[in-house]
């Protein structure tokens, strides 16, 4: 009989496009800290599965443990799995590891007797010395950050943090199982920030990892078919010089040894970006990195409570530099529920926000996190929040829940206007003819079309709602509209047609087309589809060669001739 312990450590992703890394550290680790003989597999899935068809993979394993990273996104659908793993596998040892356990490890214990063990904090080595403990049937109780039960109590741990650097993930097995999808690098763990909302804070002072390594790592993932690495440092520009020297690497490499077409993603403090680094990010070619800037808040009070510290002007400022660049895309964030944000103050952040014209703006809502101070401290940050995941925040004293709702419709029309970049041109002509401020355009826009119902609508009739609803308002000129609408159309897609909508019957633009193409101006590349259209407000006629889409815009390049009465 083999004395291997078989082990199950499973992960559920948000979506299929998504990997983990937390598997494979906790795989990489076991060849450093545990001296038993371990047989490891990873099990992914994704939230929106049969969690049947899961757990089937897992008990086809035969594992004596299971463990299971949890997250604030799949905890739910976590625990479902786990007691259908347990149902069919009495015998087997459960143990829970990851953010959404670690600060509440005891009342997991306390309400879900199917779990055995929880590693809080980082797991790597506590989960490698647990499963040599479960090997050898030894003792637990030196093991960090675990919690369990001993006989009638629970012992708990406080959250482990290491002085080390994990160990390597990227294994052959890892490259297998990312099959392409998005691939995570971290180069640092914890943040330099304590703001009240997050957690990343609790996880102690930074800790960088070995620079060189992390290039390594860098060049590893960049072969190996991925299209988009995404740097989960929390704060990925918190040591200046070495953000700088990472950037240089990367912007060095592109081309050589990381090929084309591969992008970076990173979370940074806007207000610490220097000109020099600034500077430094004009060289990168367009597309190759994406930047995700937090502000959360412009209102001061706020930015104070929630221990947030911000050089407001500065991150303007910076933001303003790095969008000029048209080389980098930028996508910023604002939470909705915050202390001292009332709907006059989150209107003025959103507004602020919305006017530096970052490629995505989000609509967050407050989650109020196990482990956060929001969440510990209720009588100094006080609110209403959902007791399931992902805890969201439905009233607080300075936002009624009837606010919150009209923000969610808010949320759900930024998403499809601005987001989604097909009516960028549209909006800059409603919000200049209608003097509306942004703010109010999209809340407006989003509770009507909550009224009218757009859940699953297509692309064409949504279109076709924000026609007809523009087109009515005062200032709105609905040929212009028109216009506007159609060459948004045609930079962002692909087709080529037009939606009905905006289609207007025109027997002469086949007639100018052909009049025109090959003489005032060139015909379309040699397999390559053009799109075209006949502009009425100014007569005009605009094509579009679907070949080059602009990587941070996400937009094909329009081009326009002005018709004269001769070309009609």
């Amino acid at each position: 009989m083999s004395n291997t312990l078989k082990v199950v450590i499973c992960v559920l992703n948000s979506k299929y496009v998504h990997s983990s890394l937390a598997p494979w550290y906790l795989t990489a680790a076991l060849e450093e800290h545990c001296g038993s003989s371990v047989q490891a597999a990873v099990i992914e899935g994704t939230i929106n599965e049969k969690m049947e068809a899961v757990a089937e993979r897992i008990v086809q394993q035969k594992p004596q443990v299971v463990g299971f990273s949890c997250y604030i996104w799949n905890i739910t659908a976590t625990k479902h799995l786990m007691r259908l793993v347990k149902n069919r596998l009495p015998e087997v040892n459960v143990i829970l590891g990851g953010p959404e356990v670690s600060y509440n490890a005891e009342d997991i214990l306390q309400a879900e007797a199917l779990v055995d063990f929880i590693v809080c904090g980082e797991g790597e080595k506590p989960f490698a010395l647990l499963l040599d403990a479960i090997s050898q049937k030894g003792d637990v109780k030196n093991i960090p950050g675990l919690c369990y039960r001993q006989g009638e109590q629970i012992i708990v741990n406080a959250p482990y943090i290491s002085a080390e650097d994990p160990p390597n993930p990227y294994t052959n097995q890892y490259f297998e199982a990312l099959a392409g999808r998005i691939a995570y690098l971290e180069t640092s763990r914890g943040c330099p920030y304590s703001c009240a909302f997050c957690l990343s804070g609790r996880c102690g002072s930074v800790h960088f990892f070995d620079l060189e390594e992390s290039k390594k790592k860098l060049l590893l993932l960049a072969n190996s078919g991925t299209k988009t690495i995404k740097l989960v440092d929390r704060t990925f520009n918190a040591n200046r010089k070495r953000t700088r020297e990472l950037f240089r690497f990367i912007i060095q490499e592109y081309g050589s040894k990381i090929p084309d077409g591969v992008c970076f993603h990173f979370e940074i403090a806007g207000d610490l970006l220097e000109q020099e680094t600034i500077d430094l990010l004009s060289k990168a070619p367009p597309g190759l990195i994406q930047f995700e800037i937090g502000m959360q808040s412009f209102n001061a009070k706020t930015l104070v409570a929630v221990s947030r510290k911000t050089d407001v002007n500065l991150l303007k400022s910076n933001i303003r530099s790095i969008i000029a660049l048209r080389n980098i895309h930028v996508h910023l964030d604002l939470i909705a529920g915050l202390p001292y944000e009332d709907l006059e103050s989150f209107q003025e952040s959103f507004n602020t926000a919305y006017l530096l014209q970052p490629h995505a703006l989000q609509l967050g809502f407050l989650k109020i996190l196990f482990g956060t101070p929001m969440r510990e401290d209720p009588e100094r940050y006080p609110s209403m929040y959902k007791l399931q995941p992902p805890y969201e925040v439905t009233a607080t004293p300075w936002l009624s829940s009837a606010e919150l709702t009209l923000l969610h419709y808010t949320e759900d029309a930024l998403n499809r206007l601005y987001n989604s970049g097909r009516f960028r041109r549209t909006l800059q002509y409603v919000i200049k003819q209608t003097g509306a401020t942004p703010f109010e355009l999209f809340i407006k826009f989003g509770e009507f079309t909550a009224r009218i119902g757009v859940k699953n609508i297509s692309l064409d009739d949504y279109t076709a709602i924000v026609f007809q609803y523009f087109s009515k308002q005062s200032g709105v000129d609905q040929s212009v509209l028109r216009d506007v609408m159609v060459c948004d159309r045609l930079a962002t897609n692909a087709s080529g047609k037009l939606p009905p909508a905006l289609r207007v019957y025109d027997p002469s633009q086949k007639k100018i087309i052909k009049q025109l193409e090959g003489k005032a101006f060139p015909p379309p590349p040699a397999g390559i589809r053009r799109g075209y259209a006949l502009l009425y407000s100014e007569p005009c006629l605009v094509y579009v060669d679907y070949e080059h889409k602009n990587p941070v815009s996400g937009e094909y390049p329009l081009c326009f001739y002005k018709l004269t009465a001769v070309d009609n």
